[in-house]
Formats: C-alpha cells, sequence, structure tokens
C-alpha cells in the first residue's frame, strides 16, 4: 500500500485546520498567551500530522472502526485520512465542551463530529483505540501526572488523590480496552503504554510494542503503536 496521503485529504487536512478558530483554541489550552501557542503549534500539528496518518494507514484495514479518546486538533490528519482513504468509521470523544464546539464548527462541512461525552461510554466493538496524552493529563488527574513526570512534591504530594486519580484511569483504560477486537491496535504515547501493558498482563493478553517513535504536535511525548492480543515482533 501506498502510504503517502492522497493530495486531496492533504487539501481536506489543510482546510480544516485554516477554518478552525485559533483565538478561540488559545483561551481553551492557555491561561494566557494562547495565541503565540497556536502561532507555534499550528504549523507542526500539521506537518506532523500528516506524517503519523501515513504511518496509521499503512497499519489499519480498510472499512474497520476506531475509538479516539481525547481527541483534538492533533488528531484531525489521522480522523480524515482513515474517513476518506480507508473508509473507516471514527468516534472522537473529548471531554472539553468548548474545545468540541470549536472543532465541530470548523468540520461541520466535512462529516466529521466530535462528541463532549467519556469515551468510557462508547458501544461496539472496534479494531483501532487511539488514546494519547489522556491517561497522564495534568488537568484531569494532576496527582497522578505529576509523579509520571517526576514532578511531585513530597510535602504537597497527596496519596489519596493520586489513588482516586489511578483508580480513574484504569477504569477508563478497562472500559476503552474491552471494545477493542483481538488483534487490535492501540496508538499511545510512551507515557502510557505502561497502563496498556498492565491491562493485558492483568488478563494474560499478549501484547507488542513498535520499536519506533514519532513526535507528538503539541505535547511532548512521543508516540508509539503497540499490537495487543498478537505478541509476533
Amino acid at each position: 500500500m501506498n502510504r503517502m496521503l492522497q493530495p486531496g485529504t492533504v487539501q481536506a487536512i489543510r482546510t480544516l485546520f485554516a477554518r478552525l478558530d485559533y483565538s478561540a483554541l488559545g483561551r481553551i489550552y492557555c491561561h494566557d498567551g494562547g495565541d503565540a501557542f497556536w502561532c507555534a503549534k499550528r504549523g507542526p500539528c500539521q506537518r506532523w500530522g500528516i506524517k503519523l496518518a501515513e504511518v496509521l494507514k499503512g497499519l489499519l484495514p480498510p472499512g474497520g472502526r476506531s475509538l479516539y479518546v481525547g481527541a483534538g486538533v492533533a488528531e484531525i490528519p489521522m480522523l480524515v485520512m482513515e474517513t476518506r482513504e480507508l473508509r473507516r468509521r471514527v468516534e472522537a470523544y473529548n471531554l472539553r465542551r468548548d474545545e468540541v464546539r470549536v472543532l465541530n464548527q470548523a468540520t461541520a462541512e466535512s462529516g466529521l463530529r466530535f462528541m463532549a461525552r467519556d469515551a468510557g461510554m462508547a458501544r461496539g466493538r472496534v479494531d483501532h483505540l487511539w488514546i494519547v496524552s489522556v491517561l497522564n493529563d495534568p488537568e484531569r488527574v494532576p496527582h497522578l501526572s505529576a509523579l509520571s513526570y517526576g514532578r511531585a512534591v513530597p510535602l504537597t504530594f497527596d496519596p489519596a488523590r493520586f489513588s482516586a486519580e489511578r483508580w480513574m484511569v484504569r477504569r477508563l483504560v478497562d472500559r476503552c480496552l474491552r471494545t477493542l477486537t483481538r488483534p487490535g491496535l492501540v496508538t499511545t504515547s510512551t507515557e502510557e503504554v505502561m497502563w496498556v501493558a498492565e491491562w493485558c498482563h492483568r488478563r494474560k493478553i499478549p501484547y507488542q510494542v513498535s520499536e519506533r517513535e514519532y513526535p507528538a504536535a503539541i505535547v511532548g511525548d512521543p508516540i508509539c503503536f503497540m499490537r495487543v492480543g498478537d505478541a509476533r515482533p
């Protein structure tokens, strides 16, 4: 399969990026300096997103179904590629209602739709789960995130809150991975691999983590792929 995206797909991605309200996104992503943030991130989001979409294109079969957890601006290239080139169904979940509104305004004519709902509520089977920079999100799980990245302060770290956040993360992982057919593909960050691996270990399900890593457009954690239900290299 030719992994390069078709010119029409690339143009569709660029069109959606051009339609985004970056002033509104700046207020959502940043307490201040949002305009400067998107001035710096808009280009990389498109370029790196297109490159990652090309890689994902070579890993997914046509006609399947994907569940995207915490999907936002950075996921637009992958969503467009899946629907246009592989004729796959995609479900994109995001708990930020303001961001979902901005995204849906930009994608209204494309057929893509983001949902402001808990991805754990998704029903039906999928053969691809995208869960990137969700399980260590400092807004949702601040204590777990601080410990994950070595920023926890002994004087203020709250073990009880950490335990509650860890329970939340494990529950989300379980609810999402239960929808995944086996073998299935998981796209995640290198910092979140452990949560998927733990779920597999508890159930004695084999898995394989790709050796190659890919840069993420917004957060610094590299992205990798996991084959769940298949331990072959």
